[in-house]
């Protein structure tokens, strides 16, 4: 991933409504939410909720189907992981002792 579409990724979800938006959908799973549902849930105003999915979906870190009359929103599990593994992914290129117990090397 290029460092422009990491910045503005994160920038994405550096908004609490945002980053509560995409932790809801991960918790969900790949089934998704209808946008009624997720925004009931989290106690989101329609409008509002629009305009930040919107947001997520613009830098690709949530994705959306129409089933029947229903939007469903889910999060886009590949891009979180590429967002997550660009942002410590290297911590071990060097050596696992780098960055600890948690470096996926390490758990190899």
């Amino acid at each position: 991933m290029n460092d422009e579409l990491m910045v503005k990724r994160l920038g994405a979800l550096a908004h609490p409504v945002r980053l509560a938006i995409v932790r809801a959908l991960v918790r969900t799973g790949p089934a998704g939410l209808p946008a009624g549902k997720l925004g009931e849930s989290l106690g989101i105003a329609p409008s509002a909720l629009t305009f930040h999915l919107q947001k997520l979906a613009h830098v690709g870190l949530v994705s959306s189907r129409r089933e029947g009359q229903f939007m469903i929103y889910t999060a886009a599990f590949s891009d979180l992981l590429d967002l997550a593994d660009g942002l410590v992914g290297a911590c071990c290129a060097d050596t696992p002792e780098a960055c600890g117990p948690r470096c996926p090397s390490a758990r190899r």
